[in-house]
């Protein structure tokens, strides 16, 4: 089975929204026990999973923030949303034997593991898998870029994109029914056609790493699976 593998170490990036399911704020535990399964399944085939969580199930600095508050402020407030999502989906992952740890940009001890890059190499190595809350840890940067950052810093072979759209497309898809779908694009046109796969920010870090990233759509979660063993699926954004 481990042969078949061809991202052996992935960070898997999942909005807040995600984890809310059709409720679209909060928690769904349906859904969360379904990603966590198939987590679980990347594990015990060799896959080291790290995961960065977005907060927009409870809290966007940008939006809800908007005018209403000091900009530093209400991102770290996103930080901290991301913070209890990390925990949720930790503590799904330990109730189906998948050994997992919470670290966070922002040290918050008595919660987590403050983030050390070697330690977090530790575990993925023992087949553990690590969950990063805080985004980079300062304000003014999006889970995306978080999650650029750490997939570099670990050295993951790819950043594995689960949006609620199945891929890259030229246009809104909902918006634009003439929209295509690509199978492949590069950082450079999705940057130059403003795609919207991540920020710009999290794009041209990923450009200048060189770090994959395959977007796909996580309302069907076995495709976390598919991906990682080397499965057309979504959209692969590389060089």
């Amino acid at each position: 089975m481990a042969n078949d593998i061809k991202y052996k170490r992935v960070l898997l990036k999942v909005s807040g929204e995600a984890l809310a399911g059709d409720a679209h704020r909060g928690l769904d535990f349906a859904v969360i026990g379904q990603v966590c399964q198939v987590i679980k399944r990347c594990v015990e085939c060799g896959v080291q999973v790290g995961v960065v969580v977005g907060g927009g199930n409870f809290w966007r600095g940008l939006k809800d923030g908007a005018e209403r508050m000091q900009r530093v402020r209400a991102d770290h407030m996103g930080m901290l949303a991301t913070v209890m999502n990390a925990m949720a989906v930790c503590d799904v992952l330990e109730q189906q034997g998948v050994p997992a740890r919470v670290m966070t940009s922002i040290d918050m001890p008595r919660i987590a593991e403050p983030y050390v890059r070697d330690k977090a190499v530790r575990h993925l190595e023992k087949g553990r898998v690590v969950i990063f809350g805080c985004g980079t840890g300062n304000p003014y940067f999006s889970t995306d870029t978080g999650a650029v950052l750490k997939a570099v810093e670990i050295d993951a072979d790819a950043i594995l994109l689960a949006k609620n759209i199945d891929g890259v497309y030229s246009a809104d898809p909902n918006k634009d029914p003439a929209a295509v779908k690509f199978d492949a694009i590069s950082y450079d046109e999705v940057l130059a056609r403003r795609l919207g796969v991540m920020d710009s920010t999290a794009t041209s870090l990923a450009m200048d790493n060189h770090m994959p990233i395959v977007v796909f759509a996580l309302k069907d979660p076995e495709n976390i699976y598919r991906v990682v063993h080397g499965e057309a699926v979504g959209t692969v954004v590389s060089e």
